[in-house]
């Protein structure tokens, strides 16, 4: 994200109205991700755990904002203590900002930035959910999710994007969220199945999605919001940076959708629409890394090598026996992983920074930056997350009990269905038409 690459104006700036609009709709752009992400996932559950999975993407609007509000946005952007964590008194509560004061180096003020960056803090959590569909209890996931942000997503944040982390200082390229965001939701939800185990059915029942239009009109939604979350992080609109990355995002998303339906057809004869949604995300998690850094070939090549690597990913939950439900870890780890350490290839130096990537000639210094990017973040993410689930599972307990999730979580935990059928007759019933038959043949032998 922006705030690794800055370079300071000689003269002081000043609040410019065009990059304050542009960054709140780009803020807006990335709320609309949230709802567009419940749907996504929503679709590709089965009809009794659909309004669950909406309410677990959801409900992070709620908790994640007040967090954010309090403390989390001080944690994150602060000053920086030690490398790992910030803290700035006057962030907490957002209290001891002026409303002209600008974010240091650019030309938007604070609270905009605090917006733009809540929105990465609310959806990041809400990927998790994907992983653990069908089984979890939404007091525990509400409390997993407040723990989560708190000791595992504000401190990263800090460490890839606030001035003084130890990510930022060692030259880790991520533009928009590929360690902070995607890595470290996907290992997340890794670690959180390792805990709570897998669904009852898992490769024995059929778990298709109920409603695929769903599906579909949810990845419109992320692809969408994503503009907003890719070309935002640059954090204003004047040097041409915001663009590059605008159109590396619709080029790399491309390329992944078109590359996951070759490797379908190829492996399963086949061109699906589920397909088509996960290479778009796939392509979508990919550049968010990677696109301030390579150019729209080189994003074409992201794209392309994330959807045939995440299409590959996604059925190692077979081979190895664990429950990634919606297939997190296998897109958004996955992709982020691969767009992150494809920055160590393909960096052109000549957009958002100076620094090459290997085929252009800046050797393995990057990689290896990258490298240790991706693998801290995931790292601890994994372990943290994993702790953090079996205590919770150990006190207040994490899964629901199991004639509930055969029968349906909606029901148990929101009393309430997706779908009412109840008044879907559409006209007369058959008991109706019964009891009108005798009359209406008396009425035919009276007129004869």
């Amino acid at each position: 994200m922006a705030p690794a690459i800055t370079t300071l104006a000689a003269d002081a700036p000043t609040l410019s109205a065009a990059n304050t609009g542009f960054m709140l709709i780009c803020s807006a752009l990335v709320m609309l991700m949230t709802p567009g992400l419940a749907f996504f996932y929503g679709g590709m559950v089965r009809v009794k755990s659909s309004l669950n999975m909406l309410m677990m993407s959801f409900v992070s609007l709620g908790i994640v904002t007040i967090l954010w509000v309090l403390f989390g946005f001080s944690l994150a952007f602060g000053t920086d203590s030690g490398s790992v964590i910030g803290w700035n008194s006057d962030y907490v509560g957002l209290s001891g900002i002026g409303i002209t004061e600008l974010w240091d180096g650019y030309t938007i003020p604070v609270y905009v930035f605090a917006v733009f960056q809540l929105m990465f803090a609310v959806i990041t959590p809400a990927l998790i959910s994907g992983a653990l569909a069908d089984r979890v209890k939404f007091s525990a996931w509400v409390l997993f999710t407040a723990l989560w942000v708190t000791v595992v997503y504000f401190p990263v944040a800090h460490w890839v994007w606030g001035a003084g982390g130890w990510l930022f200082e060692l030259g880790v390229i991520d533009f928009a969220g590929g360690t902070a965001v995607h890595i470290n939701a996907g290992a997340a939800a890794f670690g959180v199945i390792l805990v709570i185990g897998k669904r009852v059915g898992f490769k024995k029942d059929p778990m298709r999605p109920h409603s695929l239009p769903l599906v579909m009109l949810g990845a419109g939604l992320l692809w969408f919001g994503w503009f907003g979350f890719n070309a935002g992080s640059w954090l204003g609109n004047d040097d041409g940076v915001g663009a590059v990355m605008f159109v590396n995002t619709q080029v790399a998303t491309a390329a992944a959708m078109l590359a996951w339906l070759g490797y379908e057809k190829l492996r399963h004869g086949s061109f699906t629409t589920l397909g088509a949604a996960s290479g778009a995300v796939a392509g979508l998690v990919a550049i968010t890394p990677a696109g301030g850094s390579v150019s729209p070939l080189g994003a074409i090549a992201v794209g392309a090598i994330a959807g045939v690597l995440c299409a590959m990913a996604v059925g190692l939950k077979y081979r190895f026996g664990y429950d990634d439900s919606l297939d997190v870890v296998g897109v958004h780890l996955v992709g982020g992983v691969a767009g992150s350490l494809l920055v160590g290839l393909f960096a052109t130096g000549g957009v958002q920074s100076d620094a090459k990537g290997l085929f252009y000639g800046g050797g393995f210094e990057q990689l290896g930056k990258q490298a240790v990017g991706v693998f801290s973040v995931l790292a601890y993410s994994l372990v943290v997350s994993a702790i953090m689930a079996f205590l919770l599972d150990k006190t207040i307990g994490m899964r629901v009990a199991e004639d509930v999730e055969v029968s349906g979580i909606d029901q148990a935990e929101h009393a309430e269905t997706a779908y009412d059928f109840s008044g879907a007759g559409g006209g007369i019933s058959a008991r109706s038409t019964a009891s009108q038959a005798p009359a209406a043949a008396a009425n035919k032998k009276v007129d004869a």
